[in-house]
């Protein structure tokens, strides 16, 4: 396995519209390297402004747990820190992503690193799951859960378990021994009809490289 160091993140979020200005109440992220966890970042965030009462029931987090919360603005800047310019997981990416640009945007912060969807990477690899849900997934693969959902750390940490455990699987199957990001990416863009003789070809042309090389 590899895919470099990567940080898996989920948002918990007040709702579904970044551009329509929701915003994010909780972040949790999970720091990979080399397929080892070796950081984690978790903060609840007061978005200014009351939750409804279904997004307190789908998460668990109350009103008052967000007023005693730091603003976002503070909590999105000492996670620009967090991220640095490292590639980034997320299931059902484009969500995630959209909250995390817009929350930058607020404060002039951006990021370098690349998205990859674990869900979409998933949808490839995992073909006869009955659907492709975090919860759905971990059941599947009998992946270490607490039993929380919708909390954005634990969340995270499930995701992390997902990846890695692609990573292992991709590797077993494939006989990849380092699996760059870049390869996840173009895993989750391929047709799910394609991805075994596209999987094979390129396994087939880095076993070539790696054997010119070392002559």
């Amino acid at each position: 396995m590899s895919a470099d160091t990567v940080i898996v993140l989920d948002f918990e979020t007040t709702g579904l519209s970044a551009s329509g200005g929701d915003r994010a109440i909780e972040i949790g992220a999970v720091k990979i390297k080399r397929g080892k966890v070796v950081d984690r970042f978790q903060s609840l965030m007061n978005p200014g402004r009351r939750i409804n009462a279904f997004i307190a029931d789908y998460t668990g987090i109350t009103n008052a747990m967000l007023s005693d919360a730091p603003p976002c603005n503070d909590v999105m800047d000492e996670f620009a820190d967090f991220v640095e310019n490292f590639d980034l997981v997320a299931h059902n990416a484009s969500f995630d992503q959209r909250f995390l640009d817009a929350e930058l945007a607020r404060i002039e912060r951006s990021y370098r690193g690349k998205f990859s969807c674990s869900m979409l990477v998933a949808r490839r690899i995992y073909q006869h799951a009955p659907d492709h849900k975090l919860g759905t997934l971990v059941r599947y693969k009998n992946l270490p859960t607490d039993g929380t959902f919708h909390r954005a750390l634990a969340d995270a940490e499930m995701t992390t378990y997902l990846w890695l455990g692609m990573l292992d699987d991709i590797a077993d199957k494939f006989n990849i021994s380092d699996i760059p990001f870049s390869l996840m990416q173009n895993i989750a863009r391929k047709p799910k009809s394609a991805v075994n003789e596209f999987m094979h070809s390129w396994a087939n042309a880095r076993a070539t490289r790696l054997s010119t090389s070392a002559v």
